[in-house]
């Protein structure tokens, strides 16, 4: 189900990385380097494969954009949020290794 405008201010009060945008939620990283933007694209496609739900990306050098919709409720829904706070989890991740997204 479409999440509605409470659950959507709600989420965004705690995940204050992340914007919404044409029914997407979008967060927008910079590494330090292409080798720690791509490592940090590999573990999320891993956890993307495992939630069965895969984001719109992109990846420019040390720059990685994503967009997470829920195609079948077209916008956002729990299973957006789901994946942005696995996503939100790698980024500390990556911070703690010396990734430093930023």
């Amino acid at each position: 189900m479409k999440a509605d405008k409470q659950q959507l201010d709600g989420f965004l009060a705690k995940h204050t990385d992340w914007t919404a945008d044409n029914d997407k939620l979008y967060r927008r990283l910079r590494f330090d380097n292409f080798p720690a933007a791509f490592a940090f694209m590999t573990q999320i496609a891993i956890i993307a494969e495992k939630h069965d739900h895969h984001p719109d990306w992109s990846n420019s050098y040390r720059t990685v954009e994503i967009w997470l919709t829920t195609h079948q409720y077209k916008g956002i829904s729990q299973r957006d949020f789901d994946l942005a706070e696995a996503i939100d989890g790698i980024v500390g991740r990556h911070s703690r290794e010396g990734g430093n997204p930023c």
